[in-house]
């Protein structure tokens, strides 16, 4: 079984990986990362679960994701927990509860299993006020520089 942690990390290196093939191609040469971790708490509490991407804003960085497991993260770029590029970004937080419990019980998958996900999707109920899941309208910003990086988010209404 998939636990939700698991399916956010798996969802989270996907779309990275995804994002760098089509921007390296096959390279094996990436740029030097550096440590990137913080917390996001929500009305002063931390959000239990949940994925940050840090998206550049300009033409320095590259894109970075991670999982927010009881108000804390840490990126990845390339492998687990490698950091961030330098660069300018602006960055997402994503944060629903979802029940997987009919996804679950079907685990061979099948026709039906595409129709629980939608289900379950909009079913969802967001922990999060939606404006954080989209750059233009989260307002949330960071510089990763070339060092230690530590990043603390404190979302409102």
């Amino acid at each position: 079984m998939v636990t939700t942690r698991e399916f956010g990390h798996q969802l989270a290196a996907m779309l990275v990986g995804t994002i760098l093939v089509a921007t390296f191609g096959c390279s094996d040469e990436f740029p030097k990362r550096y440590s990137v971790t913080g917390t996001v708490k929500y009305k002063g509490q931390p959000v239990e679960k949940g994925n940050i991407t840090f998206k550049p804003s300009g033409t320095e960085g590259m894109p970075a994701a991670g999982t927010i497991e009881k108000g804390e993260y840490s990126l990845t770029t390339v492998n687990a927990d490698d950091g961030a590029v330098p660069g300018q970004y602006d960055v997402v937080v994503t944060a629903v509860d979802v029940d997987l419990s009919q996804m679950q019980k079907r685990a061979g998958g099948g026709a039906g299993h595409h129709d629980d996900i939608i289900k379950a999707a909009r079913k969802a109920k967001p922990l999060v006020p939606t404006k954080y899941a989209i750059p233009d309208t989260s307002g949330l910003k960071a510089k990763v520089e070339a060092k230690s990086n530590t990043f603390n988010f404190d979302l409102t209404d």
